[in-house]
């Protein structure tokens, strides 16, 4: 037995060597940042509830602060620009790299990438990587999310009626008027036909370009969607940018009295609850369905890859002609179909302006929030807001299925994701210098003055066309035009 004295000493001993792989494990004691990123609860909600896992790993303190999102862009850019440096790190849309690179706002993670391997980085999707984390050959970000958007049905309402998921937007339209009114919710009142986010300063634009994509991109991704590729001239004074106006105004008729107020949470919300049965959306949908706290319709909801046309978009006439062979490689049964890589997927990125520690700390945040083991739980959970983008999460059925899904409603869900990541005729976000202005100022205020009667479909589009001939010509018709051909790959 050990003397008193000496037990002592070896308890004292003990207790350093304890304390040291305390303090060893707890590379960031004392190191505090803040994120910013928008008003969720989608998005902020993994960040705040990872955040203090990371403190109790790390000693690393997060703090998130949220804003609204259609004043996040600008209070990246004028935080990281003035000086005031109040985030030391953001979660945003990677198609701001093309403005926050140059701005030398935004710090370089190229290396930081490749010296750690928890993150495991080529398990992330090819056009994750290349998309939502690069930009001029340089890592800048951490994806933390993957997005499509893809059209939902409701799987019994659309048995009920004898109708299959839609291929073409006619298709959706006819299903939506078949649907609405009909009193096939799971309490027996009415039902919406369909359920679209058109609130103006949200993030409504982007349903509007998955309706156009399908008349207006046929030849593949580099054709691009929204400029001529040889002189810059928007693609919107034509009859595919008029009938996807048609279409789009449309299907308000079958909506929510008040869908043009209505954001992503409302309409998720109104179709998770069994109110709707079509809706337009990012990946989010498909998890919320299964949320045993406040889905019902469980089980009840089939995913497909946005529809198409069987007309598209002769860009020498402006005119609609019908798909043929060579109109129309890409198309299934006579329908051009252009799945669109709307956003891009939500990403972690560091302002360069940060201390080394603090830098370095938010770098292995995100990279644990990415990592498989915790982002694969996250893209089963509807309330992050994160979609699948990991090869591990699309292979992985057993957190689908662990989540609630059955396991052909997961293999439907991811399959129609998988469908879009790997079409030819997959449409690209816009990612050149002001596509902020672009779409979040121009596109938005005009189809919001659209759907509510201010403006008709003419007005839009010489609306739409002048404000981003104004932008172009502002920021430099060729500059914009190398930086939107090099977005499509034509030119390296």
């Amino acid at each position: 037995m050990l003397s008193n004295a000496l037990a002592r000493t070896v308890a004292l001993v003990a207790g350093a060597l304890v304390s040291g792989l305390t303090l060893a494990q707890k590379p960031y004691d004392g190191v505090e940042a803040t994120v910013l990123t928008f008003t969720g609860p989608q998005i902020a909600e993994p960040l705040q509830r990872h955040a203090p896992e990371f403190e109790a790993k790390t000693g690393g303190k997060i703090k998130v602060v949220t804003v609204p999102f259609s004043d996040l862009y600008q209070q990246i850019l004028t935080d990281g620009t003035t000086g005031t440096n109040s985030y030391q790190a953001w979660v945003f849309a990677p198609q701001w790299l093309a403005d926050f690179v140059p701005a030398g706002i935004i710090e370089d993670v190229t290396q930081r990438v490749a010296a750690n391997k928890d993150i495991q980085w080529n398990d992330i999707g090819t056009f994750f990587r290349d998309f939502s984390a690069s930009y001029g050959g340089k890592t800048y970000t951490v994806p933390l999310d993957g997005d499509f958007q893809m059209v939902y049905y409701r799987t019994d309402v659309l048995q009920k009626l004898n109708l299959r998921p839609p291929q073409t937007w006619d298709d959706y339209l006819a299903i939506a008027k078949a649907a609405n009114g009909k009193p096939l919710s799971a309490d027996g009142k009415p039902i919406y036909g369909s359920c679209i986010a058109k609130k103006r300063n949200a993030q409504s634009y982007w349903m509007f370009t998955s309706i156009l994509g399908g008349y207006v991109q046929s030849q593949g991704t580099k054709q691009g969607a929204f400029f001529d590729t040889t002189t810059m001239k928007p693609l919107v004074k034509n009859d595919a940018f008029a009938e996807a106006l048609r279409v789009y105004k449309a299907t308000t008729q079958y909506g929510p009295p008040d869908e043009l107020n209505l954001d992503v949470g409302d309409t998720r919300g109104l179709f998770s609850s069994g109110r709707c049965a079509l809706s337009v959306d990012w990946g989010d949908i498909g998890p919320l369905s299964v949320d045993p706290k406040t889905s019902k319709v469980k089980d009840k909801v089939g995913a497909v890859v946005l529809p198409g046309s069987r007309r598209v978009l002769d860009r020498a006439s402006g005119k609609l002609v019908n798909c043929d062979a060579q109109r129309c490689p890409y198309a299934v049964n006579g329908v051009n179909r252009a799945p669109f890589a709307a956003f891009g997927g939500w990403s972690g990125g560091i302002n360069a302006k940060a201390d080394d520690k603090v830098k370095q700390m938010l770098f292995d945040f995100f990279a644990y929030m990415s990592a498989p083991a915790q982002s694969g739980k996250d893209v089963t959970i509807g309330v992050t807001g994160f979609n699948p983008y990991r090869t591990s999460h699309f292979k992985t059925l057993s957190n689908w299925i662990s989540a609630g899904f059955s396991e052909a409603g997961a293999k439907n869900y991811l399959g129609a994701i998988e469908a879009s990541l790997n079409s030819p005729n997959m449409i690209l976000d816009l990612r050149i210098p002001k596509n902020q202005q672009y779409q979040q100022v121009v596109l938005d205020k005009a189809l919001s003055q659209f759907l509510a009667g201010e403006i008709n479909a003419q007005q839009t589009m010489d609306q739409i066309d002048a404000g981003w001939e104004e932008i172009t010509n502002t920021e430099g018709r060729d500059a914009q035009l190398k930086a939107y051909r090099l977005t499509l790959s034509i030119d390296k």
